[in-house]
């Protein structure tokens, strides 16, 4: 039981990838570190000090996609979100914290290379996204919504875990490139 919360925790943190935001490490709410059951709906939102700024409300409802983004625009963005999910997935820990927005809001960024790090040493990861939609947009910044499946295994013991969730993956604009500087996450209640 204790190595199979140990995954599902593993997961989660892996889901958010860039969510080991300081400010939470005094009280440990609403960290991947908490202790939430496997049954339980699960949300993260280490980011962006105002959520009310996060185009998206992470219990459900309709993803409109954001009408007002530039086509070259939007094409930059997708395509840093794709290199964000592939750099993770190659375990390549150079290109993903280039990603990695250096000054984010939701995380450290030496903890996050740290903690990313240790992951891809302990666990195979999988993560794929479905549904990519930039739902707000602005010339700085922008929302990308995805639906997320993780395949987490565990070598050294043969352990598996499947999870899947909602995220909102947040980018700002640093000298002329798109990176990640919060995500939100809320893993699917399982069945």
């Amino acid at each position: 039981m204790k190595l199979i919360h140990l995954l599902i925790l593993a997961a989660t943190v892996l889901a958010l990838a860039a969510c080991n935001s300081n400010e939470d490490k005094a009280t440990n709410a609403g960290s991947a570190n908490d202790n939430a059951p496997s049954n339980a709906q699960s949300v993260t939102d280490h980011g962006a000090k105002d959520k009310s700024q996060v185009g998206f409300e992470m219990a459900g409802g309709n993803i409109e996609e954001a009408t007002n983004v530039p086509k070259k625009a939007k094409t930059a963005i997708i395509a840093a979100f794709n290199e964000y999910m592939d750099a993770f997935n190659e375990e390549n820990i150079d290109r993903y914290m280039k990603i990695i927005s250096k000054k984010p809001e939701g995380f450290n960024y030496e903890t996050e290379k740290t903690d990313v790090q240790a992951a891809f040493k302990e666990y195979d990861i999988t993560r794929t996204a479905e549904n990519t939609t930039i739902i707000q947009y602005d010339e700085n910044n922008a929302q990308v919504f995805a639906n997320l499946k993780t395949n987490l295994v565990q070598p050294s013991t043969g352990a598996k875990l499947e999870r899947n969730g909602r995220q909102v993956t947040v980018f700002v604009k640093e000298d002329g490139k798109w990176l990640v500087t919060s995500v939100y996450f809320m893993m699917e209640t399982s069945k």
